[in-house]
């Protein structure tokens, strides 16, 4: 079944369905949607998804589906990033809601704010630094004590986090105090199909 993507190339919420898919080999059109000059605000966007965001992912049927993280659960169910175990499974969703809500919220918009809309350290909230170098803390935490976020192979989780993680530099954090953040993003970059 071919499948429709909707996604910007510059942004980590799409990229991470772009890996999945592609580890997958999976058959798909990618449609560049440049959230920037407002292609996720026209009607024809909105007809589809009415939230206005990408990625989105369109099957052949018709039916829509958003959200990064379900998308990825979607596709990775039944495969190897998919753990058999409940409760590691549990432990996958809980990393995939903590990155939307603890991570991305301040990782990724502190890189925005500076990587496209030009401003300077000083001109951005304080507190998206604080929290997203706690966040990248908890990461280093949970790395130290195993390879991957859940346990010893690589899950959706890892997936997820890389996206903004391997980019955090961009946003203004030094990952040069995150040692296992670092082996963790070399180590999944190996794993998915990041150019």
């Amino acid at each position: 079944m071919r499948l429709t993507v909707y996604g910007d190339s510059r942004s980590g919420n799409c990229l991470k369905v772009k890996w999945l898919l592609d580890r997958q080999a999976r058959d798909y059109d990618w449609i560049e949607t440049n959230v920037m000059d407002g292609a996720t605000r026209t009607p024809a966007f909105l007809a589809i998804n009415p939230a206005g965001q990408v990625p989105l992912v369109v099957f052949e049927d018709g039916r829509a589906l958003a959200q990064s993280n379900a998308i990825l659960l979607h596709f990775a169910e039944g495969t190897d990033l998919f753990p058999d175990d409940a409760y590691d499974r549990a432990r996958m969703l809980e990393w995939l809601f903590w990155e939307q809500y603890s991570h991305e919220p301040y990782v990724a918009v502190a890189r925005f704010q500076m990587l496209y809309q030009g401003k300077p350290r000083e001109q951005i909230e304080a507190r998206l630094f604080e929290r997203g170098e706690a966040a990248l803390d908890r990461m280093e935490a949970a790395l130290t004590v195993s390879p991957y976020l859940v346990g010893e192979r690589l899950t959706v989780a890892d997936v997820a986090l890389v996206a903004y993680t391997r980019v955090a530099h961009e946003g203004g954090f030094d990952l040069s105090r995150h040692p296992a953040v670092r082996r963790w993003i070399a180590q999944v970059q190996a794993e998915l199909p990041i150019p």
